[in-house]
């Protein structure tokens, strides 16, 4: 567009009567939309998020926008201008474009120019450590344009055509508390290649670019091949004497007193970030098998405080009750802090250390230091009240969490979902109003990460609970009960009210259900979904197809979440065929469970997004028992199985 077709938009866009002088025209079906001018040397991430502000801009009213690249000898009378660039300033006189928080993003429109910035870092000229800007623009795309992504695919898209984008003047700044968020939705982070289906929808939801480096796992799985032959002495002494690496390689325990062990745990940082400028955290957990293999030498155990709580330990053919390991694991990232201090003065480097197993108790007397966060694996994600398997006390998950937020300033959220009611089976575990409550509760508690493990990716069965988490964990501060209000009416309009019904009404049973057996098993689950539970579903999603209008996007999406209870139906016939099957073999009953997992595969196969199909296959552990080729006791053959095929 040149500057002289700009200004014949001018023209006509000024004939609009209802305008308020101050007003401003974005875009007006017919007519055009204002230019976008785009900071010079921008990445890939900004530019890609641009073009998707200029489709979003041309989805709601026919005018697509031209994108320029600054810096521009002639300023444009009117321009959307994306990126902190020279002159901008000049343009919003007394705005202040000193971002001050990490990944702050500013959203301001005057009567003749929109500016979407936000704080972006370098590590290194290839090294991105923060994505202001882009977050910007898709808050702009979803605040100001009224886009939606209820879920991913076009399918989940909604956009509301309108003659003319109008602003009035405004000035948005957020920066959110929740800095590590790829681990929400982790199977669909960047470069995961696994499970995950909804990249682009994490990517637009704000989740993959966070500014803080969040590990879901541990810190020393390849010591033992790495090390045992040179350095026996790190690793974990044993009650035998022995220096074994009990109870495997993959989880043997080190000798955290041995000043070695952060020799070479520093030689290890200094690795990562000659491979990764941009890292800033750096795992110091222990490895699994948390009730295994911990070192016994006298200086590891000064370490642990005799007040802690009593915990069972496992050595080789020895078991024995012990102290909790809170004491010692701070104690050791804390040293670790120190020396990562030192090594890197001025940088704002932090150890990671994983409260988990016998460390879930918080410390008696050791604290962490203002460099080390604490990753805590408190699993009451889905299932108020679960107590810790490994507490002698009876305390709960929720306890454990409540007791470290005390006790610390900088820590993570990383539960473990489990499957209470087939939440790893995609049937509709929801528990979407409890995780409201969580996220508000973790975020006011001044959590700063959260990686669960895991979110399979059922969207016909669970969508409203996985858009809720999205908006809260980009924004915690928002009305979980807006946000779902929003997801109902603009996915389904006038099939709304009955589509949420039906959601709501399996999360109630759900919920009753769970609270009498909170750690589920497949084969207790025709108790929750009962012929009776599947029939009342149905009957309301009978009722949203007939009031959504035939032919239109909300019947289509009526029809997804149909796929999820169909689904639904099916699993829970297979699950009663196959409870019946390993009492006494029968084909009957095998062919019958063999068509239904060729409906399922039909189901799946024809509606994207709506089953994952990755972690259902009937190879996969979660299924084990319900397919006549896959009893139970093939669990452990089908996990390396499902390992080769990923």
């Amino acid at each position: 567009m040149t500057i002289k077709s700009f200004g014949l938009l001018l023209v006509a866009l000024s004939s609009v009567s209802w305008l308020r002088a101050a007003d401003l025209v974005l875009a007006e079906k017919g007519k055009g939309a204002l230019p976008i001018v785009l900071a010079k040397g921008s990445s890939a991430f900004t530019r890609a998020a641009v073009n998707e502000l200029a489709a979003s801009i041309e989805k709601v009213t026919g005018a697509r926008p031209q994108i320029i690249e600054g810096e521009l000898a002639v300023v444009p009378p009117q321009a959307i201008w994306v990126g902190v660039q020279p002159g901008v300033a000049k343009l919003f006189p007394g705005m202040d474009f000193e971002f001050q928080f990490p990944e702050e993003t500013l959203l301001a429109a005057n009567d003749k120019h929109v500016v979407i910035a936000g704080r972006d870092r370098w590590a290194a000229p290839d090294a991105q450590t923060e994505y202001g800007t882009v977050n910007a623009v898709y808050t702009f795309i979803q605040d100001q344009l009224g886009v939606r992504w209820l879920w991913p695919g076009e399918l989940g898209e909604d956009v509301i055509s309108k003659d003319r984008i109008v602003l009035a003047p405004f000035e948005q700044r957020y920066h959110p508390q929740i800095r590590s968020r790829e681990g929400v939705f982790h199977y669909s982070s960047l470069g995961d290649k696994g499970y995950g289906k909804s990249h682009e929808w994490t990517l637009r939801q704000r989740l993959q670019l966070g500014s803080l480096t969040m590990e879901g796992g541990h810190g020393f799985g390849d010591w033992w091949e790495r090390y045992h032959e040179k350095y026996p002495e790190i690793f974990a002494l044993q009650p035998d004497g022995t220096r074994s690496g009990f109870p495997n390689p993959r989880t043997a325990k080190l000798c955290v007193s041995n000043p070695l062990v952060l020799k070479l745990w520093l030689e290890e940082v200094e690795a990562d970030l000659n491979a990764n400028p941009g890292k800033t955290v750096f795992n110091a957990s222990p490895n699994d098998s948390w009730a295994s293999g911990h070192c016994v030498c006298a200086n590891c155990r000064a370490w642990d405080h005799p007040d802690g709580e009593p915990r069972r330990f496992n050595w080789y053919k020895l078991a024995e009750v012990h102290p909790a390991l809170s004491d010692r694991d701070v104690t050791f990232a804390n040293k670790a802090g120190e020396k990562l201090k030192a090594k890197y003065p001025g940088k704002d480097y932090c150890v990671l250390m994983l409260s988990y197993g016998h460390s879930r108790p918080a410390p008696v007397v050791a604290r962490p230091a203002d460099n080390v966060i604490m990753t805590l694996v408190a699993n009451f994600y889905g299932r108020t009240g679960l107590v810790d398997v490994g507490s002698t006390r009876g305390e709960t998950y929720r306890e454990q969490f409540d007791a470290w937020a005390k006790v610390t300033s900088s820590f993570f959220w990383r539960p473990n979902t489990g499957s209470p009611a087939g939440w790893q089976q995609g049937l509709p575990d929801l528990s979407t109003q409890q995780t409201i409550r969580d996220l508000k509760d973790v975020a006011a508690a001044g959590c700063r990460g959260i990686y669960i493990d895991g979110v399979w990716e059922h969207w016909a069965t669970l969508g409203p609970q996985y858009y809720v988490m999205a908006q809260l964990v980009w924004d915690s501060k928002k009305d979980g009960q807006a946000i779902l209000a929003d997801y109902y009416q603009r996915g389904f309009g006038p099939a709304a009210g009955a589509v949420r019904e039906y959601y709501e009404g399996l999360e109630k049973a759900r919920m009753a259900y769970t609270a009498k057996n909170p750690d589920g098993g497949v084969f207790l689950f025709p108790e929750l979904y009962t012929p009776e539970l599947l029939r009342e579903s149905q009957e309301r999603l009978t009722r949203a197809a007939a009031a959504a209008p035939a032919g239109s996007l909300y019947q289509r999406r009526v029809a997804f979440v149909q796929v999820g209870l169909d689904y639904t139906r099916l699993v829970m016939d297979n699950v009663t065929l196959m409870g019946r099957y390993w009492k006494k073999k029968d084909e009957v009953v095998a062919k019958q469970v063999r068509d239904n997992w060729a409906a399922i595969d039909k189901l799946i196969n024809t509606t994207p997004y709506a089953i994952n199909v990755g972690p259902v296959r009937p190879i996969t552990p979660r299924m084990a028992g319900l397919h006549p080729d896959y009893p139970p006791a093939k669990q452990k053959k089908a996990k390396a199985a499902e390992l080769d095929l990923n």
